[in-house]
């Protein structure tokens, strides 16, 4: 990237997608080779690493049945504060001053809390909300911000312009990859890779065919390429929109 002059976003999917992981990883590995280093502390952290294959090895390590498992398991733990966002969005409905676009949110929002799957075109009718006033990334409550940071798998408990900083750079992360793959095609991508691209984005995709994930992700690309960067609020909220009740909601209205 060095020599060609080349920045994360111009990369093609599958290698923007590996610099992705790569970046996590270097940062769950790091603290257990600092802790290697004093003279044979290796062994305990061999230990360690027997014991908590989940907390201290990246993926790469991880047996076919550990990844589902402990995937699962992250999921279960991000997917507790999805009903939080959701209550949060309509919150911020009542500072909404425009009536229709008001009832566009309350709608969407109670809808799903229901249990129903909202269609892409229920997203797009309310996008103006989520670039300016209440729910554009330089306008989200610090609450909101912590239940988002919890859905992108980091840690709340940072000062306020950290986690609206955090989150920014994540979900352009996402956004980048979108791009990327509106490129090279949802439709070219392996069964593992639809899989692991669906569950970046919100989704627990590991009992999910091959069909379901294709069709989940294309519906996902599709919104994220008709939004612009000032609107990525919609795309990091979507995380929970999209996922909350897919296959098992009732018909959305």
């Amino acid at each position: 990237m060095a020599d060609q002059g080349l920045k994360y976003s111009q990369l093609p999917y599958r290698e923007m997608e590996k610099l992705r992981q790569f970046r996590r990883d270097v940062i769950k590995v790091l603290p257990v080779v600092l802790l290697s280093i004093p003279p044979f502390a290796n062994y305990i952290v061999f230990m360690l690493m027997y014991f908590y294959p989940r907390q201290l090895l990246i993926r790469h390590f991880w047996a076919k049945e550990q990844q589902q498992e402990f995937m699962e398991i992250y999921h279960s733990v991000r997917a507790q504060v999805y009903p939080d966002a959701v209550k949060g969005l309509i919150k911020a409905a009542s500072r909404v001053p425009d009536k229709q676009l008001k009832g566009q949110l309350l709608h969407l929002s109670s809808k799903v809390k229901e249990g129903f799957h909202p269609e892409i075109s229920q997203l797009h009718m309310v996008v103006k909300l989520f670039s300016g006033t209440p729910l554009g990334m330089r306008r989200l409550d610090t609450r909101q911000m912590k239940i988002l940071s919890q859905v992108m798998f980091l840690t709340p408990h940072m000062p306020t312009s950290i986690l609206r900083h955090r989150l920014w750079n994540h979900i352009m992360e996402i956004r980048h990859l979108d791009q990327a793959l509106n490129i090279l095609g949802v439709h070219d991508l392996s069964e593992d890779e639809l899989r692991n691209a669906c569950y970046v984005r919100g989704l627990n995709s590991m009992h999910l065919t091959a069909a379901q994930c294709k069709e989940w992700l294309t519906k996902w690309v599709q919104l994220s390429k008709k939004l612009k960067d000032s609107e990525a609020s919609l795309l990091l909220h979507s995380m929970v929109l999209l996922s909350t009740n897919y296959l098992h909601s009732r018909k959305s209205k």
